[in-house]
């Protein structure tokens, strides 16, 4: 199978790069084209000729969004729009990569695929500009939502903790958003499951199984043998730009499904480079 990975460079890119390896894949960068160039975009994916394009590119720094409005649309939004119509061109099938924040967390309980969309702030307004482009430009297409996603490479949570745990900091963790950890690898496997078959439409893929921040720190502490100590938080004392959904937490209910968020994180960690 021939698969163009755009965001290959990032955090997701480097997962999906591992579980893919011994397929033929080509994985790409800004430096390589730019998705936001619609010439540009269509050069390069002409030429690659994929059967399947995983659009992992994004402005994921929810902050920033904020800040960068049109940036994020720009990128999440009508770049998307652009690989989705030259994938509908070049006939080749696209999972594009969305977000738990599509959601506005006030549901009280997990959300599932066919849930409305309400987002709260500029990264899932943006995100959700994205699969409505997908939808509108394409008929195979895999959307897949995934939330509070880990890795090996870039910045993340547990790094976060690991690193100010270790300065025997206090720490103050948000104790009042609730969500799905989810370990990069594992969702690439899930991904990798889901482009061997054609049952398009939409994906939760996380992890299983629900958890705070606060919880999230408090078990990568266990694990660790790390004796930090956590003070909970509200969101509103920690003043951020974007607002954050309160329970972002989704439901798999597709057959693919994703191991418990704890067992992910301990083997994350046993595995940390």
């Amino acid at each position: 199978m021939r698969i163009c990975l755009l965001g290959g460079t990032g955090q997701l890119g480097y997962e999906l790069q591992r579980v893919l390896k011994d397929e033929e894949l080509f994985s790409c960068g800004r430096r390589d084209f730019d998705i936001t160039n619609i010439d540009k975009t269509h050069e390069a994916l002409r030429t690659i000729n994929p059967d399947v394009i995983i659009h992992a590119a994004a402005v994921t720094d929810v902050d920033l969004c904020e800040d960068r409005m049109e940036l994020a649309f720009k990128v999440n939004g009508r770049a998307t729009a652009n690989v989705a119509e030259v994938a509908n061109t070049i006939k080749s099938r696209l999972v594009y990569i969305s977000t738990d924040y599509v959601f506005d967390g006030e549901k009280g309980s997990a959300y599932n695929e066919a849930d409305k969309e309400n987002p709260i702030n500029i990264y899932g307004k943006s995100k959700l500009q994205g699969e409505e482009a997908v939808k509108s430009h394409m008929d195979k297409y895999f959307i897949v939502r995934t939330a509070w996603l880990y890795g090996h490479k870039g910045k993340n949570f547990i790094k976060s903790i690991l690193s100010l745990a270790n300065n025997n900091s206090l720490l103050t963790v948000v104790n009042d958003q609730q969500g799905c950890p989810t370990y990069g690898f594992d969702l690439s496997e899930a991904i990798y499951q889901l482009i061997n078959n054609d049952s398009y439409g939409i994906y939760h893929f996380v992890n299983e199984g629900q958890a705070t921040w606060y919880d999230f720190a408090e078990e990568i502490c266990r694990v660790k043998g790390i004796e930090a100590k956590l003070l909970p938080i509200s969101s509103q004392e920690l003043q951020r730009k974007a607002r954050r959904p309160k329970n972002s937490s989704l439901n798999n209910n597709s057959g693919i499904k994703l191991r418990e968020w704890q067992a992910a994180l301990a083997d994350f960690l046993k595995n940390r480079a």
